[in-house]
């Protein structure tokens, strides 16, 4: 098997423990199972992170803190890349239909995969494999090898799981549904609810689930979540957010970004981050509207204006020709910076200067936010994203929902709805008590991954199962 590894084995005697991480390959699943690898890596475990060689080169590439990175103990195993087309995103699409062949081929990974967990299992007592729920299907051939035990990760968070899973089953329990929920009907694609189909018989041999939440903010929906569960014995432990140990001081490798250095010169709480995420591409005509919006709103803001990610980064970029009003950076300078490439999300919502998001409201990017005690203007897109806005705008009460999703699904946002929706939240009353929510809410989320927090206990938990 062509496997090219980062790193050679510790060394030749049976280890008790190693643990396998298995990423979905779509930058934010990535992402966070390289975060969740660095923390179970400080508890001296050695971790295998496998994937195809494209994806284990995004995860690298983007990981926000490289530092953090070459102290664990990672060995990094590259699998040969099966063949997709990787086509441009398409800003008609509110999905990103166009990753959909790269969602496809990552099945062709079980045989090499089966191939180096028969390689790895030897080397140690117990092997735990930590795959990503979408990633179900590739590791089914654990259940052959007797040392080998798998859990589920989930890096979505837990109030959309359980309202999805609860109405499926057709609600067979009372709970307080909360008025004005969004329906997830036309979120996501048949072929990717195909897709997640394949994945569901092979979730029912995995030995328990980590969900990177927090019960600080979901802790009443982590417990409703366990309930629709097939097997209610079957362990769930919420260890997130996932991400706090990379920003202790708003800087790290990244620290030249020019953003930063713009952001340093701004009054604290006074700018606008602006970003969708890396599967959501606008159209032309939308892109318009924001820049004027965010024009008339008269805030400072950074705006990230790039396009969605192809399912390969790495095969090049079809440049989108530029589509803002004429003269309007010129005229906005020093009101507003528009980043045009990869940009440092977690040290620009740690900036004191960042005073709001606006943001898809992909669950790493919610949970990113509210870390940072960063209040959110929500405009989803698709899959979850209504779900987790009207979590953070009705039930966390931290920030403004630019438009309701119903109305959201009717077509563009206007210059003036949006202009609207930021100075709510970054110029009024009512924007300070948001601000104060999330501020609230990001404290008692950083205090949960503290030592003796309720999300570092569990990890503890976990940890101490995995080792047993």
């Amino acid at each position: 098997m062509d496997v090219h590894d980062q790193h050679p084995s510790h060394n030749s005697k049976q280890a008790e423990v190693v643990v396998i991480m298995v990423p979905f390959p779509m930058y934010s699943h990535l992402n966070q199972v390289l975060q969740l690898s660095c923390l179970i890596s400080s508890y001296n475990i050695p971790i295998h992170y496998v994937g195809s060689a494209t994806h284990v080169h995004q995860a690298k590439l983007r990981f926000n803190d490289t530092n953090r990175l070459s102290y664990a103990q990672i060995h990094f195993h590259e699998l040969p890349t099966p063949p997709f087309l990787s086509p441009p995103p398409d800003p008609n699409s509110k999905f990103p239909s166009h990753l959909l062949p790269s969602f496809e081929a990552s099945l062709q990974l079980r045989d090499p995969m089966t191939e180096f967990l028969h390689k790895i299992s030897p080397m140690a007592r117990r092997v735990i494999v930590v795959h990503d729920v979408l990633m179900a299907y590739v590791v089914q051939d654990t259940a052959t090898l007797p040392n080998v035990e798998t859990y589920s990760f989930y890096p979505i968070g837990t109030f959309s799981s359980f309202f999805d899973q609860w109405q499926m089953m057709g609600k067979p329990f009372q709970v307080d549904e909360p008025q004005g929920l969004p329906s997830a009907e036309g979120c996501v694609p048949s072929e990717v609810l195909n897709f997640v189909a394949i994945q569901t018989d092979f979730l029912k041999t995995t030995s328990g689930t980590i969900i990177n939440s927090c019960r600080s903010i979901e802790g009443t929906y982590i417990d409703l979540w366990k309930e629709v569960q097939s097997d209610k014995n079957k362990q769930i432990w919420a260890v997130g957010p996932l991400n706090t140990e990379a920003v202790d001081d708003g800087r790290n490798t990244n620290s030249q970004h020019k953003c930063l250095e713009w952001l340093d010169k701004q009054d604290p709480k006074s700018v606008l981050y602006v970003s969708f995420g890396t599967t959501t591409a606008l159209t032309n005509p939308q892109i318009k509207e924001l820049a004027i919006g965010l024009e008339q709103s008269g805030q400072k803001f950074i705006w990230v204006l790039r396009d969605a990610d192809k399912g390969d980064i790495f095969a090049g970029d079809v440049k989108r020709a530029e589509v803002l009003p004429e003269g309007y950076e010129e005229r906005l300078k020093g009101v507003g910076l528009v980043v045009r490439d990869w940009a440092p999300q977690l040290e620009i919502l740690a900036h004191q200067s960042t005073g709001g998001f606006m943001s898809h409201c992909g669950w790493n990017s919610c949970l990113e936010s509210i870390t940072m005690g960063v209040p959110i203007v929500a405009w989803p897109m698709h899959s979850e994203q209504p779900r987790n806005a009207f979590l953070v705008t009705d039930i966390l009460k931290a920030g403004v929902a630019v438009k309701q999703w119903a109305d959201l699904q009717e077509g563009m946002v206007a210059s003036s709805t949006i202009a609207e929706a930021v100075k709510k939240l970054m110029a009024s009353r009512e924007g300070e008590e948001m601000r104060k929510r999330a501020e609230e809410l990001g404290g008692a989320t950083r205090k949960a991954v503290e030592e003796g927090g309720v999300s570092r206990m569990e990890l503890n938990s976990f940890i101490a199962h995995i080792t047993r």
